[in-house]
């Protein structure tokens, strides 16, 4: 039971990051590639999906507050990410930085969990980018049956269900073999995805704000009541419940941004860039979140959001509400589905190498653990995890899928910052590229905001997350416990690295 909490040596993990050869990843990486990288996980099905869904569920215009209060708990959090990041560059991200500070048990919670945001949320953004294709195709003349662009959980209003989802599966496929061929091409690809994107957002934000019509922000705080979806889901509406609740929906739409601490491995010099990258794109992405979704629900009405598809209510408030730019219409269509790629893309990165390190360390079979002799990319991992998103994308709904991600993003940043006080007790020697200010004050905070958002998402979620780690703790002990590498030395260190000040 001793080794339960057995906690990974530091000098150990530095000699990981310093290691070179054919078994190690490239590092190709730099800190614009890296901010690329956190927008392009930031921005997507979160932004143009789950904010409506929260405007028209829980928070009304009051979903600008939520965003903000979202915006708030990932600052606290992402500063945490950037320590750690510049201090211990090594991929895996939370489950890397626990095993450090918390010991190995706690470790595999957050690398299963881990697990659960990535691979969850490719999935659910795979499911709206088959719902926008479907849409460019409609321009077009074709469309997708719906029983072939569904699961077998949703049915439309003619009664007609679903059986499988393959232009969702399409996308993860295409996705995952672009990531074999190479990080710092995909980074590339990524790079020209966000710039269109962003481009895009900010066209909106520029010509909407002119068609803002104050009474939809009137109250902006909606009177606290209860509002129940057309699934029957009853959601707490208004006031400071609808809020959190809102918030908790739309931290969907952060998770990205942790996900650069994932490419550690890859950057070129990870203590500098680390904290850029991570910072950068979580900065940029609050105040671009903040700006759109006071348009989007300044130009249309809650009911607007309440009727219209979720994934048709940008295009469908750009319709009804903005004569004359129909065009613009069609290019946020594209932006979207464009920008659908670029989180799936990265997603699928993160999730990857959280289990490149969990097979390292032998709490997870070697195979995730290979390496492409020519491309040096955990390729295996990638085409196992394609199988395990694809069917996730083919046969489960989105709004399930959706807040299982939330949930266990916000314990992952809790685990985090907690993490980042122990280390500062612990190993205050340590050389740390970035530091957090007042880190107590902040790590603090950081816990009890996200503990707010897990609180405003309900017991149904609570249920989820608690099912995905027991079942997580069957694998650890049958498998993990038994093959981990803790007591292994550690290799040997490369000559001239620092471990301390």
């Amino acid at each position: 039971m001793g080794n339960l909490f057995a906690r990974k040596p530091i000098e150990k993990l530095m000699a990981e990051a310093q290691e070179v050869g054919e078994h190690s990843l490239k590092r190709s990486l730099g800190p614009w590639n890296l901010i690329a990288l956190g927008i392009g996980g930031i921005i997507g099905a979160g932004l143009f999906v789950r904010t409506a869904a929260a405007i028209a569920d829980r928070a009304g215009p009051s979903v600008v507050l939520a965003f903000i209060v979202a915006g708030v708990g990932c600052t606290f959090a992402g500063l945490c990410y950037a320590e750690f990041a510049s201090m211990i560059p090594v991929a895996g991200s939370a489950y890397t930085y626990s095993y450090a500070t918390m010991g190995e048990f706690v470790a595999w919670i957050i690398g299963w969990d881990l697990i659960l945001e990535y691979a969850v949320a490719a999935s659910t953004v795979s499911i709206a980018w088959s719902e926008y294709a479907n849409r460019v195709l409609e321009w077009f003349g074709m469309r997708i049956p719906y029983q072939w662009s569904h699961s077998p959980f949703e049915h439309d209003a003619a009664g007609l269900h679903g059986m499988i989802n393959i232009p969702a599966v399409f996308i993860l496929l295409v996705l995952t073999l672009l990531l074999i061929r190479g990080t710092k091409e995909s980074a590339f690809i990524n790079g020209l995805i966000v710039i269109l994107k962003v481009s895009i957002v900010l066209l909106f934000i520029g010509i909407g704000w002119q068609f803002i019509n104050p009474v939809n922000h009137t109250p902006m705080i909606p009177t606290p009541t209860t509002y129940t979806t057309p699934q029957g889901i009853t959601h707490a509406y208004g006031g400071i419940l609808g809020i959190l609740g809102a918030a908790g929906v739309v931290f969907f739409a952060y998770i990205g941004f942790d996900a650069v601490s994932t490419a550690a491995q890859e950057a070129r010099n990870p203590k500098r860039d680390m904290p850029i990258g991570i910072l950068g794109s979580l900065a940029f992405c609050t105040i671009l979140y903040v700006l759109f979704s006071y348009v989007l629900s300044g130009v249309a009405t809650v009911e607007d959001f309440r009727s219209a598809g979720r994934e048709a209510s940008v295009a469908y408030a750009i319709t009804k509400y903005m004569p004359g730019y129909e065009w613009l219409s069609k290019l946020v269509t594209v932006a979207i589905l464009a920008g659908f790629s670029s989180v799936i893309l990265v997603m699928l990165l993160g999730q990857s190498r959280v289990f490149f390190s969990m097979s390292r360390d032998g709490l997870v079979p070697r195979i995730f653990a290979d390496v492409h002799p020519r491309f040096r990319t955990p390729y295996k991992s990638n085409m196992l995890f394609f199988v395990f998103t694809g069917l996730f994308a083919a046969f489960v709904p989105a709004d399930v899928s959706g807040e299982m991600t939330s949930i266990g993003t916000l314990f992952a940043f809790i685990l985090v910052c907690l993490g980042v006080w122990i280390m500062r007790v612990r190993r205050p020697d340590l050389e740390r590229g970035f530091r957090v200010p007042a880190a107590p004050l902040v790590a603090t905070l950081g816990i009890i905001v996200c503990g707010a958002m897990i609180y405003g998402l309900g017991w149904t979620n609570w249920v989820r997350l608690i099912v995905w780690l027991l079942i997580g703790f069957i694998f650890y002990f049958g498998y993990g416990k038994s093959h981990s590498r803790i007591n292994e030395p550690p290799p040997e260190m490369p000559e001239g690295i620092k471990l301390s000040k």
